[in-house]
């Protein structure tokens, strides 16, 4: 099988390795789509908190068809198509993995939708559901809107009810955001942070939700409202925000991690559920996610430079092809 592989941090080769074979409890996907993130960059520059040591292959979500099943897998038969996640591993035409942590697809989710909505919209509804109490009326902040979890998390908090106020590094981009469901949308390239989102929403947002980090996010965690969350989502921007706690203290405020892969591994029942509702959406047609390209496997180093240049507004996905 072709595989693309981090042979030496930041460098990627395209490379033949043997087929997998399972083990008790694995099962083998010939994996049809790969969906690609943010944090591959961060990965692959070993800048990430999850930091293998090469080789490996980036991406850490997939869909695909189950081929091969080892010892003891009842959950999932050959010929089942399906979706996962892991933390890497997933660029690469066949995966093999445990069976637990492959989810069967629904017939009315396609293996690119798949690929394109299971990390970002599962991120974004267990940082919104889970993590901050999104309710309905509520006013949302969200940063990197136009990125893929942030446009997620534009789409879920709008199809939660809440209020959703867009903020990306330029007008363009923050305005692509409405397209997602943003009521309003600012560039924090343009304009403070902290002053746009109270000014758009009458004083602060009930939630912030932040894969930015750095500058942006110390600014906006001063725009929480009163009792409000501030998600620390990741730190796209390179930088991890210095948070005075005198700020939650005098708001009654919350800082909340949200860290998606560890959830997935303590709490899979609720991981489960969360992605029931996401697919329901997705077959009801009520989901406004956009695939910004899909690129051969071949080109996998190309799709990872735009990524991390910030060129990408959605979802970035790889086709694997024979």
């Amino acid at each position: 099988m072709r595989a693309l592989v981090c042979t030496r941090l930041g460098e990627l080769e395209l490379l033949d390795l043997p087929s997998p074979r399972p083990g008790p409890g694995e099962v083998v996907v010939e994996v049809s789509h790969i969906g690609l993130n943010f944090h591959d960059t961060l990965i692959v520059a070993g800048r990430h908190v999850v930091r293998p040591e090469p080789p490996f292959s980036p991406g850490s979500e997939y869909a695909g068809t189950v081929v091969a099943v080892g010892a003891g897998v009842r959950s999932v038969g050959v010929g089942d198509r399906v979706t996962g996640n892991e933390e890497y591993g997933c660029a690469r035409e066949t995966v093999v993995v445990r069976a637990d942590r492959v989810t069967v697809l629904p017939d009315h989710v396609p293996d690119r939708q798949a690929a394109a909505i299971l990390v970002a919209y599962s991120t974004a509804y267990h940082a919104l559901v889970q993590r901050a109490g999104l309710r309905a009326g509520e006013t949302l902040a969200v940063l990197g809107a136009a990125g893929g979890v942030g446009s997620a998390a534009v789409d879920v908090g709008n199809l939660l009810g809440a209020r959703v106020i867009a903020g990306a590094s330029t007008v363009d981009r923050a305005n692509s955001a409405r397209g997602y469901g943003a009521h309003e949308a600012f560039s924090y390239g343009d304009t403070d942070a902290k002053t746009a989102i109270k000014d758009l929403t009458g004083g602060g947002a009930d939630v912030v939700f932040d894969p930015v980090g750095g500058a942006v996010g110390e600014a906006a965690v001063r725009a929480v409202a009163w009792e409000g969350r501030y998600l620390v989502v990741g730190f796209a921007s390179g930088d991890i925000p210095r948070l005075g706690l005198n700020i939650p203290l005098v708001k009654g405020s919350s800082v909340v991690g949200v860290f998606f892969g560890e959830f997935v591994r303590r709490a899979r029942e609720a991981h489960e559920a969360n992605l029931r509702v996401i697919f329901e959406w997705a077959g009801a047609g009520r989901l406004r996610h956009r695939v910004h390209d899909i690129l051969p496997l071949a080109e996998g180093r190309r799709a990872l430079d735009d990524l991390a240049a910030g060129k990408v507004e959605g979802k970035l996905l790889l086709r694997v092809t024979a």
